[in-house]
C-alpha cells in the first residue's frame, strides 16, 4: 500500500525512525535537565552568593499584593499601547492598501514610497524620532512608532489579499454602480481581510512583543516595571523570578491572542464545497437562496 506522495515506511525505516525519535527525546531530557541544575546551583554576584534559582527565598516577594500590584500596573501599561496601536496600525494598514492599488499613479506611487519607508525604518528609530521631535511623551511616541511601522506591513498584507482577489469581483461592483472606493469597501476588503487574517493576527502578535521596546524610551510597559522598577527596589537577588514571571505573562497573553485568532480563522472559514446555507444540499442551494424551485414531476409536452 502506498500513497501518492510517498510508499508507505518498511520495518527497517520505522526501526530507525524510532530509534531517532528516542535519542532526539533523551537529548532534549539532557538538555533540560542541565538548565534545571545550573538555575538550582547556587552564584556569585558583586562578591554575594546567592542561593538557586528555586530556593524560596528568591521567590518570597511575589507573597506581597503590591508586587502583583505593581506587575499589573505594568501590564496595563502594555496591554493599553498594544490596543490604542493595533487600531491605528489597522486604520493605517487599510489606508495605505487604498493608496496603493488607486487607479492615479499621483496617489499610488506617493503611498508607495512612504510605505516602503515606514517598513525600512527600525521601530525604536521612529519612536525614538517621535519623543525627540514632539512633546507628545513616552506614550504615544511608543503608540505612532508602533502604529506607522505595523501599519506598512498590514497595508501590504492586505495589498496582497486585493490583488488575489478573483477581478470579477471589482467588475461585479462597478457594473452596480459602485464607485471603485464603495467596491473596495463594501467587497474586496471583507474578503481580503477574511484571507489575510492570519497574517494580520500574527502582525498584532508581533505589535504586543514590540511594546517592550518603551522600555528603551522610558514607557512604563511590563519589563520596565518589573526588571527595572522592582529589581531596582529589591535587588538583583530577586531578577531572575522577576524576568521567569514577566516571561510567563507574556506567553500567556501572546497564547491567548492565537487562541482567539485561530477561533476567529474557524469561523469565518470556508464552508465545505457541495453543500449551501447551513450544511443543506447543494440541491436545495436554489430553495435557500430564494430562487423557484422546479416542479419536480415537470414533463415536456
Amino acid at each position: 500500500m502506498s500513497s501518492v506522495l510517498f510508499d508507505v515506511s518498511g520495518p527497517k525505516t520505522r526501526r530507525r525512525s524510532l530509534i531517532a525519535s528516542i535519542v532526539s527525546l533523551a537529548g532534549i531530557a539532557a538538555i533540560l535537565a542541565w538548565v534545571i541544575l545550573t538555575l538550582a546551583a547556587p552564584r556569585q554576584s558583586s562578591g554575594i552568593t546567592l542561593p538557586g534559582s528555586f530556593d524560596r527565598s528568591r521567590w518570597d516577594i511575589f507573597t506581597d499584593p503590591s508586587v502583583w500590584r505593581t506587575i499589573g500596573e505594568g501590564l496595563v501599561g502594555t496591554l493599553r499601547a498594544a490596543a490604542v496601536a493595533a487600531i491605528l496600525a489597522l486604520v493605517i494598514g487599510v489606508l495605505f492598501a487604498t493608496l496603493r492599488t488607486a487607479g492615479r499613479r499621483w496617489i499610488r506611487i506617493p503611498a508607495t514610497i512612504a510605505l516602503e519607508f515606514f517598513r525600512g525604518m527600525p521601530v525604536l528609530l521612529l519612536m525614538l524620532f517621535i519623543l525627540l521631535a514632539s512633546s507628545w511623551g513616552t506614550f504615544w511616541a511608543v503608540v505612532l512608532g508602533l502604529g506607522l511601522y505595523n501599519g506598512a506591513i498590514i497595508g501590504e498584507s492586505l495589498r496582497a489579499g486585493l490583488a488575489s482577489l478573483p477581478s470579477g469581483q471589482r467588475e461585479a461592483g462597478l457594473s452596480l454602480g459602485l464607485s471603485r472606493l464603495q467596491t473596495k469597501t463594501y467587497i474586496e476588503f471583507p474578503q481580503a481581510f477574511r484571507q489575510m487574517l492570519p497574517v494580520i493576527v500574527a502582525q498584532l502578535v508581533v505589535l504586543l512583543k514590540d511594546t517592550s521596546l518603551g522600555y528603551i524610551v522610558g514607557y512604563n510597559e511590563l519589563i520596565r516595571t518589573t526588571m527595572n522598577g522592582l529589581g531596582a527596589f529589591y535587588g538583583n537577588r530577586y531578577l531572575l523570578s522577576l524576568f521567569l514571571v514577566t516571561l510567563a505573562i507574556y506567553l500567556a497573553v501572546n497564547l491567548s491572542l492565537s487562541a482567539i485568532a485561530r477561533r476567529l480563522a474557524r469561523r469565518r472559514g470556508p464552508r465545505r464545497p457541495g453543500r449551501g446555507h447551513r450544511g443543506a444540499p447543494t440541491g436545495s442551494l436554489s430553495r435557500t437562496a430564494g430562487f423557484p424551485r422546479e416542479p419536480e414531476n415537470s414533463a415536456v409536452e
